[in-house]
């Protein structure tokens, strides 16, 4: 870790929710990754029925999940997304298919875990306006409120705690965009968070109630996720925490589909879970105070070790 990054340490902040407050940089929150779709990138199709995902979601929780996040459309490469009426793409998952699937596993989590805390992972304003009524306390836009005009205005109305990932382009357009690399890169990350920051607080949503997420393989090319890993720390500076997704991401298993000692292994979804780990500890040391994983018990393990070495430090 070089210096500016130790001078850059997370900050003990306090993240206001719907209903709720979680205290954010004394330890690192796992949150718990249930995906209600036939085609994510990871586990797509495992946990589409409601009874599965329920199940799948109280399992987390009890491997120790801080939190969870719902979510109900996938937005791999390629995907279609819509932001404004007039825009041409069709999004793949209507708002009204999406919330079929996601209202009633939020339902059922909270009837058998009331104290839980659910994210609810989507773009749609109609679809965070509908969650959050039915008892999520945080929505977590992919798109940093750049998809849907309405969603800063729903999520001011709404009250809730709001995650703003950056992400470049639409996932259509991931896979042919220029290369970036260091301060090109951070900067772009940086200038988009500020971006999102400026809706969110125009919208008059309580700084409070802000986590932001640089958006790893959300537009961002194999080595470009690596470069800004190694500088995750400098969006401290921002002034609010940061949530970090690397679980299952594809730039891993590219990486161990490299690696001399792994090549022609299997390096699937469920074959990537070390690579995560390393990288969910690289991101907290980094100033990561939030992880978004798929398995819940090695990240908290995980966590304990990372989190005993910034208090030593």
């Amino acid at each position: 870790m070089t210096d500016a990054h130790i001078k850059m340490r997370r900050a003990k902040k306090l993240w206001q929710l719907r209903s709720k407050q979680l205290v954010l940089g004394t330890r690192t929150l796992v949150m718990g990754v249930v995906n209600i779709t036939p085609d994510s990138f990871s586990d797509g199709g495992l946990y589409l029925e409601p009874e599965r995902a329920t199940e799948h979601a109280l399992y987390l929780l009890d491997e120790g999940a801080d939190l969870l996040d719902l979510g109900a459309e996938s937005t791999r490469p390629g995907a279609q997304v819509v932001s404004h009426a007039e825009d041409s793409h069709v999004a793949a998952v209507s708002a009204d298919e999406e919330q079929a699937r996601l209202l009633p596993v939020l339902a059922a989590v909270l009837k058998a875990r009331p104290d839980a805390v659910i994210s609810v992972d989507t773009y749609k304003a109609s679809t965070a306006r509908a969650a959050v009524v039915a008892g999520a306390e945080i929505v977590n836009d992919v798109s940093g409120f750049t998809w849907d005009a309405e969603m800063a205005m729903a999520c001011a109305e709404l009250g809730c705690g709001v995650v703003l990932m950056h992400t470049r382009g639409r996932p259509h357009e991931w896979r042919t965009q220029p290369m970036l690399d260091g301060e090109p890169l951070v900067r772009m990350v940086r200038d988009g968070l500020v971006d999102s920051m400026n809706t969110a607080l125009g919208a008059r949503i309580s700084t409070d109630a802000l986590v932001l997420d640089p958006g790893y393989g959300f537009g961002k090319r194999f080595e470009e996720n690596y470069s800004l890993l190694s500088r995750q720390a400098e969006l401290l500076a921002l002034g609010r925490p940061l949530l970090a997704g690397l679980s299952r991401k594809s730039f891993l298993r590219q990486t161990l589909a490299k690696h001399p000692q792994l090549e022609g292994g299997q390096a699937g979804g469920d074959a990537r879970e070390i690579a995560s780990v390393a990288a969910l500890v690289t991101a907290i040391l980094h100033g990561a105070s939030i992880v978004r994983v798929h398995e819940v018990r090695a990240a908290v393990e995980a966590v304990a070790i990372a989190d005993a070495v910034l208090a030593a430090s």
